[in-house]
């Protein structure tokens, strides 16, 4: 018997959103470790508002629905609450009910400096770093080092000469600009949309563009993220984040580190060896005064292994340009940039840890 095509929609309903998602749901998981994490910053999250007042949105549910925009490649934190509003499985994550709300994309804003100040990406990934620590899934003597250039939220139109103060566009939308012939370095001009971009190259030959160094510290175990850091792409910005990470080490035992032919400088290799972190750099014996290190650390078999481990980094960066869209970030000023790089790093941590603990059904 053929059904009716009826259109009427029903008034009420009596199916809670929890019963709507299925038991083995991808999302089950990391719901739990992402409240696991966020009862961990319960306090930090109390001295972040005041006492009294109106009651504002609840801190826990922006970062879940900051996680869910990254884990869905959501472009947007409007198109974000407009999915959120007739998205069962998204109301059932952040915590909303299904005649709940949802909150105006302007929230984000106005509480991304309070979330800023307290750190609390950089906390949410320490403590989900700590729940695989637990769990035994990372390393705690062999790490991998890398960075990778974030494009910024500035055109080329924007950087413009430092001491010049340019006359009225003849299109204030799309302005005309002609910089052919001329030289432009980031000494002499700046971004007037973002100053904390700089002109970066990936390598010779490619195009230069406004971007951030995005770095990663990666245990060797399983691949997991266990410190990010942002700077600006001034040439050197990967050795500096990668001395910062190694030195936030917790321990005093030594480690070892693996990266590419750009860390292989004298200088690094030195640093290194006063932070007792054993250098297992890719050699470049075409730089000038050859390699910083020699066969007394090329000949162990521990210096092979973190060669060949060292590229599941460039997953990491895989996943946070593509899914997580940090490909092109689009927040301004690198205190920004590194907040929410950081968070894609939390996110990145939690797709892992589902799918190193959850048993995959047999065939």
């Amino acid at each position: 018997m053929r059904g009716d095509d009826q259109q009427q929609s029903h008034v009420f309903s009596y199916v809670s959103p929890e019963a709507r998602v299925r038991k083995d749901h991808p999302l089950r998981a990391i719901r739990i470790m992402v409240d696991e994490v966020l009862t961990q910053l319960s306090r930090k999250f109390d001295k972040m508002y005041a006492r009294v007042g109106r009651p504002s949105i609840a801190p826990e549910k922006l970062l879940r629905a900051q996680l869910l925009q990254m884990l869905y490649s959501i472009r947007s934190e409007r198109l974000l609450m407009e999915e959120m509003d007739y998205n069962l499985l998204f109301r059932w994550f952040v915590g909303l009910n299904a005649d709940d709300p949802v909150w105006d994309a302007t929230v984000f804003t106005k509480n991304r400096d309070r979330l800023l100040e307290a750190e609390v990406a950089k906390e949410f990934l320490a403590h989900v770093v700590e729940q695989a620590r637990a769990r035994g899934l990372t390393s705690d003597e062999h790490f991998t080092v890398d960075g990778t250039l974030l494009e910024a939220w500035a055109g080329a139109k924007s950087f413009q000469p430092k001491d010049k103060t340019p006359g009225p566009p003849d299109d204030p939308g799309n302005p005309t600009v002609n910089f052919h012939g001329e030289r432009r370095s980031n000494e002499t001009h700046e971004s007037k949309t973002d100053p904390d971009a700089l002109l970066a190259r990936k390598s010779e030959g490619k195009e230069s563009k406004l971007s951030y160094s995005g770095n990663l510290l990666v245990e060797n175990r399983n691949g997991l993220i266990v410190n990010a850091e942002v700077f600006q792409a001034n040439g050197t910005a990967e050795r500096d984040a990668a001395l910062i990470m190694l030195e936030q080490i917790a321990g005093t035992k030594p480690v070892t580190v693996g990266g590419d032919k750009g860390f292989d400088t004298f200088g690094f290799v030195a640093e290194c060896r006063n932070l007792q972190v054993t250098p297992h750099v890719a050699q470049n014996e075409k730089r000038r005064g050859g390699s910083g290190i020699d066969g007394r650390t090329t000949r162990h078999p521990g210096y092979a292994v973190s060669q060949r481990k060292r590229k599941r980094i460039e997953e990491c960066f895989g996943w946070l340009k593509t899914i997580a869209l940090m490909r092109k970030v689009r927040h301004r000023g690198v205190c920004k940039v590194h907040w929410i790089f950081t968070l894609a790093c939390a996110a990145y941590n939690l797709v892992r840890l589902r799918n190193l603990t959850v048993p995959v059904p047999a065939a």
